[in-house]
Protein backbone atom coordinates (compact mmCIF):
# COMPACT_ATOMS: atom_id res chain seq x y z
CA UNK A 1 0.00 0.00 0.00
CA UNK A 2 1.54 3.29 -1.12
CA UNK A 3 -1.18 5.60 0.20
CA UNK A 4 -0.22 5.35 3.87
CA UNK A 5 2.23 7.32 6.01
CA UNK A 6 5.28 5.70 7.54
CA UNK A 7 5.62 6.74 11.16
CA UNK A 8 8.93 7.45 12.83
CA UNK A 9 8.58 8.47 16.46
CA UNK A 10 11.12 10.60 18.27
CA UNK A 11 11.78 9.62 21.89
CA UNK A 12 12.61 12.73 23.92
CA UNK A 13 13.29 12.49 27.64
CA UNK A 14 12.52 15.37 29.99
CA UNK A 15 13.86 16.10 33.46
CA UNK A 16 13.12 18.57 36.25
CA UNK A 17 16.36 20.36 37.09
CA UNK A 18 16.20 19.48 40.80
CA UNK A 19 16.36 15.75 39.92
CA UNK A 20 19.51 13.95 38.74
CA UNK A 21 19.62 14.24 34.93
CA UNK A 22 21.09 10.75 34.82
CA UNK A 23 17.72 9.34 35.85
CA UNK A 24 16.14 10.49 32.60
CA UNK A 25 19.19 9.67 30.46
CA UNK A 26 19.56 6.11 31.72
CA UNK A 27 15.84 5.44 31.70
CA UNK A 28 15.47 6.80 28.14
CA UNK A 29 18.28 4.54 26.97
CA UNK A 30 16.62 1.58 28.65
CA UNK A 31 13.31 2.27 26.88
CA UNK A 32 15.02 2.60 23.48
CA UNK A 33 16.93 -0.64 24.10
CA UNK A 34 13.78 -2.49 25.15
CA UNK A 35 11.94 -1.25 22.05
CA UNK A 36 14.75 -2.30 19.70
CA UNK A 37 14.88 -5.77 21.22
CA UNK A 38 11.17 -6.41 20.64
CA UNK A 39 10.13 -4.20 17.71
CA UNK A 40 11.51 -2.58 14.56
CA UNK A 41 14.11 -0.10 15.79
CA UNK A 42 13.69 1.96 12.58
CA UNK A 43 10.33 3.16 13.95
CA UNK A 44 11.90 4.91 16.96
CA UNK A 45 14.56 7.62 17.06
CA UNK A 46 16.21 8.24 20.43
CA UNK A 47 16.93 11.97 20.67
CA UNK A 48 20.46 12.23 22.10
CA UNK A 49 20.90 16.01 21.93
CA UNK A 50 19.73 16.84 25.40
CA UNK A 51 17.44 16.10 28.28
CA UNK A 52 14.72 18.73 28.14
CA UNK A 53 14.84 20.79 31.33
CA UNK A 54 14.14 24.25 29.90
CA UNK A 55 12.51 26.08 27.01
CA UNK A 56 15.88 26.34 25.23
CA UNK A 57 16.38 22.58 25.55
CA UNK A 58 12.87 22.14 24.19
CA UNK A 59 13.80 24.07 21.03
CA UNK A 60 16.98 22.03 20.59
CA UNK A 61 15.05 18.78 20.90
CA UNK A 62 12.44 19.94 18.39
CA UNK A 63 15.12 20.77 15.83
CA UNK A 64 16.80 17.42 16.40
CA UNK A 65 13.71 15.23 15.95
CA UNK A 66 12.69 17.30 12.94
CA UNK A 67 16.12 16.80 11.35
CA UNK A 68 15.81 13.07 12.04
CA UNK A 69 12.58 12.92 10.04
CA UNK A 70 10.27 12.18 12.98
CA UNK A 71 6.57 12.74 12.37
CA UNK A 72 5.42 11.55 15.81
CA UNK A 73 6.75 12.33 19.26
CA UNK A 74 7.06 10.41 22.51
CA UNK A 75 7.63 12.66 25.52
CA UNK A 76 9.17 10.50 28.24
CA UNK A 77 9.19 11.63 31.86
CA UNK A 78 12.30 9.98 33.27
CA UNK A 79 11.52 11.83 36.48
CA UNK A 80 9.00 14.44 37.65
CA UNK A 81 9.61 16.53 34.53
CA UNK A 82 9.45 20.26 33.74
CA UNK A 83 5.78 21.16 33.35
CA UNK A 84 6.28 24.15 31.07
CA UNK A 85 9.02 22.86 28.77
CA UNK A 86 7.47 19.42 28.27
CA UNK A 87 4.05 20.80 27.33
CA UNK A 88 5.60 23.40 25.04
CA UNK A 89 7.41 20.50 23.39
CA UNK A 90 4.05 18.93 22.62
CA UNK A 91 2.52 22.25 21.57
CA UNK A 92 5.19 23.11 19.02
CA UNK A 93 5.73 19.63 17.57
CA UNK A 94 3.95 19.31 14.23
CA UNK A 95 2.42 15.88 14.65
CA UNK A 96 0.84 13.48 17.13
CA UNK A 97 2.38 13.33 20.61
CA UNK A 98 2.31 10.71 23.36
CA UNK A 99 3.27 11.13 27.02
CA UNK A 100 4.65 8.23 29.07
CA UNK A 101 6.64 8.06 32.27
CA UNK A 102 9.13 5.90 34.16
CA UNK A 103 8.20 3.58 37.00
CA UNK A 104 10.63 3.26 39.89
CA UNK A 105 13.11 0.42 39.46
CA UNK A 106 13.89 -0.98 42.88
CA UNK A 107 13.12 -0.67 46.55
CA UNK A 108 16.86 -0.23 47.06
CA UNK A 109 16.96 2.99 44.99
CA UNK A 110 14.23 5.11 46.54
CA UNK A 111 16.50 7.84 47.88
CA UNK A 112 18.80 9.27 45.20
CA UNK A 113 17.23 7.08 42.51
CA UNK A 114 13.58 7.99 42.98
CA UNK A 115 12.15 9.87 40.01
CA UNK A 116 8.54 10.70 40.99
CA UNK A 117 7.35 10.50 37.38
CA UNK A 118 4.08 9.02 38.67
CA UNK A 119 3.48 12.43 40.22
CA UNK A 120 4.88 14.34 37.26
CA UNK A 121 2.41 12.78 34.83
CA UNK A 122 -0.43 14.40 36.75
CA UNK A 123 1.08 17.85 36.32
CA UNK A 124 1.85 17.16 32.66
CA UNK A 125 -1.79 16.33 31.97
CA UNK A 126 -2.96 19.47 33.79
CA UNK A 127 -0.57 21.71 31.85
CA UNK A 128 -1.58 20.15 28.54
CA UNK A 129 -5.18 21.05 29.32
CA UNK A 130 -4.19 24.61 30.31
CA UNK A 131 -2.60 25.10 26.89
CA UNK A 132 -5.35 23.26 24.95
CA UNK A 133 -2.73 20.84 23.67
CA UNK A 134 -3.93 17.41 22.61
CA UNK A 135 -1.75 14.43 23.45
CA UNK A 136 -2.22 10.70 23.72
CA UNK A 137 -1.78 9.36 27.25
CA UNK A 138 -2.21 5.57 27.31
CA UNK A 139 -4.33 3.70 29.84
CA UNK A 140 -1.18 2.73 31.76
CA UNK A 141 1.24 5.60 31.07
CA UNK A 142 3.79 4.84 33.83
CA UNK A 143 5.85 1.71 33.38
CA UNK A 144 9.07 -0.23 33.15
CA UNK A 145 11.24 0.10 30.02
CA UNK A 146 9.58 -2.99 28.53
CA UNK A 147 6.09 -1.70 29.31
CA UNK A 148 6.90 1.72 27.88
CA UNK A 149 8.23 0.03 24.73
CA UNK A 150 4.89 -1.74 24.37
CA UNK A 151 3.01 1.55 24.83
CA UNK A 152 5.11 3.16 22.07
CA UNK A 153 4.30 0.31 19.69
CA UNK A 154 0.58 0.72 20.49
CA UNK A 155 0.92 4.44 19.74
CA UNK A 156 2.24 3.94 16.21
CA UNK A 157 -1.06 2.97 14.49
CA UNK A 158 -2.78 5.85 16.27
CA UNK A 159 -0.05 8.21 15.09
CA UNK A 160 -0.25 6.78 11.57
CA UNK A 161 -3.94 7.65 11.33
CA UNK A 162 -3.39 11.16 12.71
CA UNK A 163 -0.45 11.85 10.39
CA UNK A 164 -2.49 10.50 7.47
CA UNK A 165 -5.46 12.74 8.23
CA UNK A 166 -3.22 15.81 8.37
CA UNK A 167 -2.19 15.13 4.75
CA UNK A 168 -5.46 13.70 3.37
CA UNK A 169 -7.58 14.92 0.50
CA UNK A 170 -10.98 13.36 -0.13
CA UNK A 171 -12.05 13.51 -3.76
CA UNK A 172 -15.78 13.19 -4.37
CA UNK A 173 -17.82 12.88 -7.53
CA UNK A 174 -21.36 14.17 -7.69
CA UNK A 175 -24.03 14.80 -5.06
CA UNK A 176 -25.50 11.93 -3.07
CA UNK A 177 -28.13 9.90 -4.92
CA UNK A 178 -31.78 10.77 -4.35
CA UNK A 179 -33.11 9.46 -1.02
CA UNK A 180 -29.61 9.18 0.44
CA UNK A 181 -29.76 12.09 2.85
CA UNK A 182 -28.56 9.61 5.50
CA UNK A 183 -25.07 10.05 4.04
CA UNK A 184 -25.29 13.79 4.72
CA UNK A 185 -21.79 15.25 4.68
CA UNK A 186 -21.38 18.81 5.97
CA UNK A 187 -17.77 19.51 5.14
CA UNK A 188 -16.99 21.97 7.93
CA UNK A 189 -15.70 19.23 10.23
CA UNK A 190 -13.35 17.97 7.53
CA UNK A 191 -11.56 21.31 7.63
CA UNK A 192 -11.56 21.21 11.43
CA UNK A 193 -9.78 17.86 11.19
CA UNK A 194 -7.24 19.24 8.72
CA UNK A 195 -8.67 17.23 5.80
CA UNK A 196 -9.06 18.76 2.34
CA UNK A 197 -12.07 18.01 0.16
CA UNK A 198 -12.37 18.34 -3.61
CA UNK A 199 -15.93 18.02 -4.86
CA UNK A 200 -16.44 17.30 -8.55
CA UNK A 201 -19.33 16.63 -10.87
CA UNK A 202 -19.77 13.10 -12.17
CA UNK A 203 -19.87 14.79 -15.58
CA UNK A 204 -16.23 15.76 -15.06
CA UNK A 205 -15.47 12.13 -14.27
CA UNK A 206 -17.36 10.94 -17.33
CA UNK A 207 -15.36 13.28 -19.54
CA UNK A 208 -12.10 11.98 -18.05
CA UNK A 209 -13.29 8.41 -18.60
CA UNK A 210 -14.03 9.13 -22.26
CA UNK A 211 -10.56 10.66 -22.64
CA UNK A 212 -9.05 7.34 -21.49
CA UNK A 213 -10.66 5.41 -24.32
CA UNK A 214 -7.98 3.37 -26.08
CA UNK A 215 -5.44 3.97 -23.30
CA UNK A 216 -2.48 1.68 -24.11
CA UNK A 217 -2.31 0.59 -20.45
CA UNK A 218 -5.75 -1.04 -20.55
CA UNK A 219 -4.59 -4.52 -21.67
CA UNK A 220 -2.14 -4.78 -18.77
CA UNK A 221 -4.83 -3.83 -16.25
CA UNK A 222 -7.21 -6.35 -17.84
CA UNK A 223 -4.57 -9.05 -17.47
CA UNK A 224 -4.11 -8.18 -13.81
CA UNK A 225 -7.88 -8.34 -13.28
CA UNK A 226 -8.04 -11.74 -14.99
CA UNK A 227 -5.34 -13.09 -12.70
CA UNK A 228 -7.11 -11.75 -9.63
CA UNK A 229 -10.51 -13.11 -10.60
CA UNK A 230 -9.38 -16.53 -11.81
CA UNK A 231 -12.37 -18.81 -12.19
CA UNK A 232 -14.57 -16.00 -10.93
CA UNK A 233 -14.09 -14.06 -14.16
CA UNK A 234 -17.69 -14.54 -15.28
CA UNK A 235 -18.01 -11.26 -17.21
CA UNK A 236 -14.78 -11.00 -19.24
CA UNK A 237 -16.41 -8.70 -21.78
CA UNK A 238 -16.71 -5.88 -19.21
CA UNK A 239 -13.08 -5.92 -18.05
CA UNK A 240 -11.73 -3.44 -20.64
CA UNK A 241 -14.25 -0.81 -19.54
CA UNK A 242 -13.48 -1.47 -15.88
CA UNK A 243 -9.76 -1.17 -16.60
CA UNK A 244 -10.40 2.13 -18.39
CA UNK A 245 -12.30 3.39 -15.36
CA UNK A 246 -9.57 2.26 -12.94
CA UNK A 247 -6.94 4.16 -14.92
CA UNK A 248 -9.23 7.20 -14.98
CA UNK A 249 -9.46 7.24 -11.18
CA UNK A 250 -5.76 6.62 -10.62
CA UNK A 251 -4.78 9.37 -13.04
CA UNK A 252 -7.31 11.72 -11.45
CA UNK A 253 -5.77 11.07 -8.03
CA UNK A 254 -2.28 11.90 -9.28
CA UNK A 255 -3.43 15.02 -11.10
CA UNK A 256 -5.64 16.35 -8.30
CA UNK A 257 -4.10 15.49 -4.95
CA UNK A 258 -2.13 18.73 -5.10
CA UNK A 259 -0.03 19.36 -2.01
CA UNK A 260 -1.62 16.47 -0.09
CA UNK A 261 0.12 13.11 0.20
CA UNK A 262 -2.83 10.79 0.71
CA UNK A 263 -6.20 10.42 -1.00
CA UNK A 264 -9.56 8.77 -0.44
CA UNK A 265 -12.46 8.81 -2.91
CA UNK A 266 -16.21 9.18 -2.39
CA UNK A 267 -17.64 7.84 -5.62
CA UNK A 268 -20.96 7.84 -7.40
CA UNK A 269 -22.44 4.55 -8.56
CA UNK A 270 -26.12 5.25 -9.35
CA UNK A 271 -28.68 6.19 -10.59
CA UNK A 272 -27.31 7.42 -13.96
CA UNK A 273 -23.82 5.94 -13.64
CA UNK A 274 -24.76 2.56 -15.10
CA UNK A 275 -26.61 3.81 -18.15
CA UNK A 276 -23.92 6.36 -19.08
CA UNK A 277 -20.73 4.48 -18.24
CA UNK A 278 -22.21 1.11 -19.17
CA UNK A 279 -21.19 -0.75 -15.99
CA UNK A 280 -21.12 -0.42 -12.20
CA UNK A 281 -17.84 0.58 -10.49
CA UNK A 282 -17.92 -1.86 -7.55
CA UNK A 283 -15.02 -4.09 -8.64
CA UNK A 284 -12.78 -1.13 -9.42
CA UNK A 285 -13.64 0.35 -6.02
CA UNK A 286 -12.60 -2.91 -4.40
CA UNK A 287 -9.28 -2.92 -6.25
CA UNK A 288 -8.37 0.65 -5.30
CA UNK A 289 -9.30 -0.02 -1.68
CA UNK A 290 -7.02 -3.05 -1.82
CA UNK A 291 -4.23 -0.72 -2.99
CA UNK A 292 -4.77 1.47 0.08
CA UNK A 293 -6.93 4.11 -1.66
CA UNK A 294 -10.34 3.74 0.01
CA UNK A 295 -13.33 4.33 -2.24
CA UNK A 296 -16.73 4.74 -0.61
CA UNK A 297 -20.03 4.17 -2.36
CA UNK A 298 -22.87 6.62 -2.90
CA UNK A 299 -20.69 9.72 -2.36
CA UNK A 300 -20.35 8.87 1.34
CA UNK A 301 -17.63 11.38 2.27
CA UNK A 302 -17.43 10.44 5.94
CA UNK A 303 -17.51 6.79 4.94
CA UNK A 304 -14.37 7.39 2.86
CA UNK A 305 -12.83 9.27 5.79
CA UNK A 306 -13.59 6.37 8.14
CA UNK A 307 -12.19 3.84 5.70
CA UNK A 308 -8.95 5.80 5.43
CA UNK A 309 -8.58 5.92 9.20
CA UNK A 310 -9.13 2.16 9.36
CA UNK A 311 -6.60 1.58 6.60
CA UNK A 312 -3.99 3.62 8.49
CA UNK A 313 -4.62 1.82 11.76
CA UNK A 314 -4.72 -1.72 10.33
CA UNK A 315 -2.33 -1.25 7.41
CA UNK A 316 -4.73 -3.47 5.50
CA UNK A 317 -7.68 -3.24 3.17
CA UNK A 318 -10.97 -2.18 4.75
CA UNK A 319 -14.48 -2.14 3.38
CA UNK A 320 -17.68 -0.12 3.67
CA UNK A 321 -20.88 -2.07 4.23
CA UNK A 322 -24.53 -1.47 4.82
CA UNK A 323 -25.61 -2.59 8.28
CA UNK A 324 -28.12 -4.34 6.17
CA UNK A 325 -30.52 -7.04 7.27
CA UNK A 326 -31.40 -9.40 10.06
CA UNK A 327 -30.43 -13.06 10.02
CA UNK A 328 -33.58 -15.14 9.41
CA UNK A 329 -34.70 -17.16 12.41
CA UNK A 330 -34.42 -20.52 10.65
CA UNK A 331 -30.90 -19.66 9.46
CA UNK A 332 -29.89 -18.75 13.02
CA UNK A 333 -31.34 -22.00 14.35
CA UNK A 334 -29.65 -24.12 11.68
CA UNK A 335 -26.24 -22.49 11.31
CA UNK A 336 -25.46 -20.43 14.43
CA UNK A 337 -27.32 -21.52 17.56
CA UNK A 338 -25.34 -24.04 19.57
CA UNK A 339 -22.22 -23.45 17.50
CA UNK A 340 -21.32 -20.13 19.14
CA UNK A 341 -22.57 -18.14 22.12
CA UNK A 342 -24.16 -15.26 20.21
CA UNK A 343 -27.87 -14.63 20.61
CA UNK A 344 -30.03 -14.07 17.56
CA UNK A 345 -30.09 -10.30 18.27
CA UNK A 346 -26.29 -10.24 18.31
CA UNK A 347 -26.22 -11.19 14.63
CA UNK A 348 -26.91 -9.29 11.44
CA UNK A 349 -25.76 -9.25 7.82
CA UNK A 350 -23.37 -6.66 6.40
CA UNK A 351 -23.68 -6.11 2.65
CA UNK A 352 -22.66 -3.98 -0.27
CA UNK A 353 -23.02 -4.59 -3.96
CA UNK A 354 -19.45 -5.70 -4.61
CA UNK A 355 -16.87 -3.26 -3.25
CA UNK A 356 -14.89 -5.54 -0.89
CA UNK A 357 -11.33 -6.47 -1.83
CA UNK A 358 -10.99 -10.00 -3.18
CA UNK A 359 -8.38 -10.61 -0.46
CA UNK A 360 -11.17 -10.36 2.11
CA UNK A 361 -13.62 -12.72 0.42
CA UNK A 362 -13.79 -16.50 0.89
CA UNK A 363 -14.57 -16.76 -2.82
CA UNK A 364 -15.40 -14.20 -5.46
CA UNK A 365 -17.01 -13.87 -8.86
CA UNK A 366 -17.61 -10.99 -11.25
CA UNK A 367 -21.37 -10.59 -11.62
CA UNK A 368 -24.10 -8.05 -12.35
CA UNK A 369 -25.85 -5.87 -9.76
CA UNK A 370 -29.06 -7.69 -9.04
CA UNK A 371 -30.90 -4.79 -7.36
CA UNK A 372 -30.19 -2.39 -10.22
CA UNK A 373 -31.01 -5.03 -12.83
CA UNK A 374 -34.57 -5.12 -11.55
CA UNK A 375 -35.20 -1.83 -13.35
CA UNK A 376 -32.32 -1.65 -15.87
CA UNK A 377 -30.90 -3.89 -18.61
CA UNK A 378 -28.62 -6.43 -16.97
CA UNK A 379 -25.71 -5.64 -19.32
CA UNK A 380 -25.26 -2.12 -17.87
CA UNK A 381 -25.17 -3.39 -14.28
CA UNK A 382 -22.13 -5.64 -14.67
CA UNK A 383 -19.08 -4.99 -12.51
CA UNK A 384 -19.79 -6.23 -8.99
CA UNK A 385 -17.40 -8.49 -7.10
CA UNK A 386 -19.59 -10.92 -5.22
CA UNK A 387 -18.70 -13.40 -2.51
CA UNK A 388 -18.98 -14.20 1.17
CA UNK A 389 -16.67 -12.22 3.42
CA UNK A 390 -13.96 -14.26 5.13
CA UNK A 391 -14.73 -15.41 8.69
CA UNK A 392 -12.65 -13.78 11.40
CA UNK A 393 -12.35 -10.82 13.74
CA UNK A 394 -13.64 -7.43 12.59
CA UNK A 395 -14.14 -3.92 13.91
CA UNK A 396 -17.21 -1.95 12.78
CA UNK A 397 -16.70 1.80 13.15
CA UNK A 398 -17.50 5.22 11.77
CA UNK A 399 -16.53 8.87 12.23
CA UNK A 400 -19.41 11.12 11.28
CA UNK A 401 -20.41 14.77 11.23
CA UNK A 402 -23.97 15.28 12.32
CA UNK A 403 -26.30 17.56 10.38
CA UNK A 404 -25.50 20.37 12.84
CA UNK A 405 -21.74 19.81 12.38
CA UNK A 406 -20.78 17.90 15.53
CA UNK A 407 -18.32 15.04 15.33
CA UNK A 408 -19.56 11.70 16.59
CA UNK A 409 -18.19 8.20 16.25
CA UNK A 410 -18.73 4.58 17.21
CA UNK A 411 -16.53 1.52 17.53
CA UNK A 412 -17.68 -2.07 18.00
CA UNK A 413 -15.63 -5.25 17.83
CA UNK A 414 -17.01 -8.58 16.70
CA UNK A 415 -16.52 -11.18 14.01
CA UNK A 416 -17.70 -12.52 10.69
CA UNK A 417 -19.14 -15.96 11.36
CA UNK A 418 -18.25 -19.01 9.22
CA UNK A 419 -21.81 -19.18 7.92
CA UNK A 420 -22.82 -19.32 4.26
CA UNK A 421 -24.85 -16.19 3.51
CA UNK A 422 -27.14 -17.74 0.87
CA UNK A 423 -27.35 -14.26 -0.68
CA UNK A 424 -25.69 -11.94 -3.19
CA UNK A 425 -23.15 -9.09 -3.16
CA UNK A 426 -20.10 -8.71 -0.94
CA UNK A 427 -21.75 -9.98 2.21
CA UNK A 428 -21.18 -11.67 5.52
CA UNK A 429 -22.97 -12.86 8.64
CA UNK A 430 -21.69 -10.62 11.44
CA UNK A 431 -21.88 -11.01 15.18
CA UNK A 432 -21.23 -8.22 17.69
CA UNK A 433 -21.90 -8.79 21.40
CA UNK A 434 -25.08 -6.94 22.45
CA UNK A 435 -25.62 -5.79 18.86
CA UNK A 436 -29.38 -5.38 19.35
CA UNK A 437 -28.94 -2.80 22.11
CA UNK A 438 -26.02 -1.11 20.31
CA UNK A 439 -28.13 -0.88 17.14
CA UNK A 440 -31.01 0.76 19.02
CA UNK A 441 -29.19 3.05 21.46
CA UNK A 442 -26.15 4.10 19.41
CA UNK A 443 -26.78 3.64 15.70
CA UNK A 444 -30.46 4.63 15.70
CA UNK A 445 -30.59 6.95 18.71
CA UNK A 446 -27.56 8.95 17.58
CA UNK A 447 -28.68 9.05 13.93
CA UNK A 448 -25.78 7.27 12.27
CA UNK A 449 -26.21 6.38 8.58
CA UNK A 450 -26.49 2.81 7.43
CA UNK A 451 -22.91 2.67 6.11
CA UNK A 452 -20.24 1.37 8.48
CA UNK A 453 -16.53 0.92 7.87
CA UNK A 454 -15.10 -2.51 8.56
CA UNK A 455 -11.49 -3.25 9.52
CA UNK A 456 -10.43 -6.88 9.42
CA UNK A 457 -9.19 -7.53 12.94
CA UNK A 458 -9.77 -6.13 16.40
CA UNK A 459 -8.59 -2.50 16.27
CA UNK A 460 -11.10 -0.94 18.65
CA UNK A 461 -8.48 0.21 21.14
CA UNK A 462 -6.50 2.20 18.57
CA UNK A 463 -9.58 3.58 16.79
CA UNK A 464 -11.10 4.75 20.07
CA UNK A 465 -7.88 6.62 20.88
CA UNK A 466 -7.75 8.18 17.40
CA UNK A 467 -11.27 9.54 17.85
CA UNK A 468 -10.43 10.83 21.35
CA UNK A 469 -7.31 12.57 20.03
CA UNK A 470 -9.39 14.22 17.31
CA UNK A 471 -11.61 15.69 20.00
CA UNK A 472 -14.68 13.51 19.47
CA UNK A 473 -16.56 13.67 22.76
CA UNK A 474 -19.36 11.25 21.88
CA UNK A 475 -17.90 7.82 21.00
CA UNK A 476 -20.44 5.01 21.10
CA UNK A 477 -19.57 1.37 21.66
CA UNK A 478 -21.40 -1.90 22.20
CA UNK A 479 -21.90 -1.74 25.95
CA UNK A 480 -21.99 -5.09 27.77
CA UNK A 481 -25.13 -6.46 29.38
CA UNK A 482 -25.79 -4.68 32.68
CA UNK A 483 -24.27 -1.40 31.48
CA UNK A 484 -27.27 0.73 30.59
CA UNK A 485 -27.25 3.29 27.75
CA UNK A 486 -28.40 6.79 28.77
CA UNK A 487 -31.57 6.48 26.70
CA UNK A 488 -32.23 2.82 27.48
CA UNK A 489 -35.52 2.17 29.25
CA UNK A 490 -34.67 0.63 32.66
CA UNK A 491 -38.09 -1.04 32.76
CA UNK A 492 -37.88 -2.65 29.33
Amino acid sequence: MNNLPVVKAGLVAVSRDCFPESLSVDRRKAVAKAYGEKYDSANLYECPICIVESELHMMQALEDVKAAGCNALVVYLGNFGPEIAETLLAKHFDGPVMFIAAAEESGDSLTQGRGDAYCGMLNASYNLKLRNVRAYIPENPVGTPQECADRIEEFLPIARALVGLSQLKIISFGPRPLNFLACNAPIKQLYNLGVEIEENSELDLFEAFKNHEGDPRIPDVVKDMEEELGEGNLKPEILPKLAQYELTLLDWVEAHKGYRRYVAIAGKCWPAFQTQFGFVPCYVNSRLTGMGIPVSCEVDIYGALSEFIGTCVSRDAVTLLDINNTVPGDMYEEDIKGICTYSHRDTFMGFHCGNTSSRKLSFCAMKYQMIMARSLPEEVTQGTLEGDIQPGDITFFRLQSTADCRLTAYVAQGEVLPVATRSFGSIGVFAIPEMGRFYRHVLIEKNFPHHGAVAFGHFGKALFEVFKYLGVEDIGFNQPAGMRYPGENPFA
